[in-house]
């Protein structure tokens, strides 16, 4: 097996024990970090020079419908109700195999570009089970690690999950593939009858998997008290957005181990509703971050970080002003939060907290190189900071499970003409089914 040292770098590991950023080597040993500290030998190892550069855990982008990405930027002047309408309910039904694999292909490309490693696909446009074959190979193919989180196009809430295609994908394409696992993106006790989300909850629990679900509906529906009353939350539980919980739903949640995901710059954009991370910083919890969809933002964790750490402390600074008729003296929340959020808590919420987000012996070996000796980020007298600060262009290396997948900031992949190009002719295609329907929604 290869064994790579990485040198000179100043690196945030993420690990409660340690500095928040420190001059250490790591060896990496095949798809696992073998050492992290000062001066380390290994004759027998290729050495990478990083100085210059601050070395980190792979993002986690926990929510990314990728399936979309053909449809980049259709949708930046959308509201939640046009998106449903134009996507959800006019476009949704003409994609083909090809078009889920090109769109997750390139999607998840783009993600290694902006220094994601791990990509939680929330795939809910599966029409058939080549549609989901397809989608799978697209993520195989980038080389990216995700969790592809199988859903189908919304249906009648008395409609449990499609288990029989769930099996099927466990027993086929995930058996044996290291960096794929599967999940479930169910339609969710506020989408779903009572007994139809039981029945979701239990069967994910019976497998193992992630159940994610959106919230951002309003109150409650009976669904999430069938859920509760049959003991079903768990750390295996992922509530995306969040947002119309009631603080006591959210308190019972959260003892129940289960895990938010917000995506800030798209639920303060279309409409969803204040995100839930003061809810949860208050109950001594935490969100992960994702980037939603393509059609409205960009697939950027790092700029969804930075939203979301703004956006919460503008609401906090606000009160403070309010409660006691001046400015804080201190900050809320810290950049360290922020980019845990986008790591530590990203793997969390993906199931994956034992093999990534952090950079520890015995951890897989995702991480990402950013140049701090660019002009847009030196000098770095904050690494965490820094990185936050990071663009696309400051991204110059990805590693993920210790295979290259950028180097010298150039993305590892072929053909990437033609990939872009049959990008661009899905979209067109799929465009011409929503302006044929209501002529130009933009």
């Amino acid at each position: 097996m290869s064994r790579v040292l990485l040198r000179g770098a100043q690196v945030i590991t993420m690990t409660p024990d340690r500095p928040d950023a420190e001059h250490a080597d790591i060896l990496v040993d095949g798809d696992r970090i073998a050492a992290v500290g000062e001066s380390i030998e290994a004759p027998d190892a290729e050495e990478v020079d990083f100085s210059g550069r601050i070395v980190m855990p792979g993002l986690v982008n926990v929510h990314l419908h990728t399936w979309q990405t053909a449809l980049r930027s259709e949708g930046a002047d959308w509201t939640l109700m046009q998106y449903l309408t134009h996507l959800h309910g006019e476009c949704v039904g003409h994609y083909t195999p090809s078009d889920m694999y090109i769109s997750n292909f390139a999607g998840a490309l783009n993600q290694l570009n902006c220094g994601t490693t791990t990509l939680g696909d929330w795939c809910h446009n599966v029409l058939s089970p080549e549609h989901a074959d397809a989608a799978v190979d697209g993520l195989a193919h980038a080389g990216i690690r995700a969790v592809f989180l199988h859903g189908t196009p919304y249906r009648s809430p008395d409609i449990p999950h499609p288990l029989a295609e769930i099996d099927r994908l466990l027993d086929g394409p995930f058996r044996d593939h290291a960096l794929l696992t599967l999940g479930m993106a169910v339609q969710g006790p506020q989408y779903s009858s009572p007994e139809a989300a039981v029945a979701d909850f239990q069967a994910g629990a019976e497998r193992g998997l992630v159940v994610s679900m959106h919230q951002s509906g309003g109150e409650p529906a009976p669904g999430w008290e069938a859920v509760r009353a049959a003991g079903l939350f768990s750390p295996l539980t992922n509530i995306v957005h969040g947002v119309g919980l009631p603080d006591h739903w959210l308190k019972t949640l959260v003892e129940a181990g289960v895990t938010f995901t917000s995506t800030p710059e798209n639920e303060l954009g279309q409409g969803h509703g204040t995100p839930v991370t003061g809810s949860l910083l208050h109950l001594g919890a935490a969100p992960s971050l994702g980037t939603d969809i393509d059609t409205a933002v960009p697939g950027k964790l790092l700029t969804a970080a930075r939203i979301a750490l703004a956006h919460q402390r503008s609401l906090d600074h606000a009160r403070h002003v309010q409660t006691t008729g001046t400015h804080a003296n201190t900050p809320s929340v810290t950049a360290k939060q922020a980019l845990a959020w986008a790591t530590v808590e990203g793997a969390k919420a993906l199931g994956l907290a034992d093999q990534v987000g952090r950079i520890e012996v015995g951890m897989q070996a995702d991480l990402v190189a950013v140049d701090a000796r660019a002009l847009n980020l030196w000098p770095a007298h904050d690494p965490v900071a820094t990185v936050l600060h990071a663009d696309i262009a400051n991204i110059e290396a990805v590693m993920v499970a210790g295979t290259w997948r950028k180097r010298d900031h150039t993305l590892l992949a072929s053909r990437l003409d033609e990939v872009k190009d049959q990008l661009r002719e899905s979209g067109e295609r799929l465009l011409r089914t929503i302006h044929g329907a209501v002529g130009s929604p933009s």
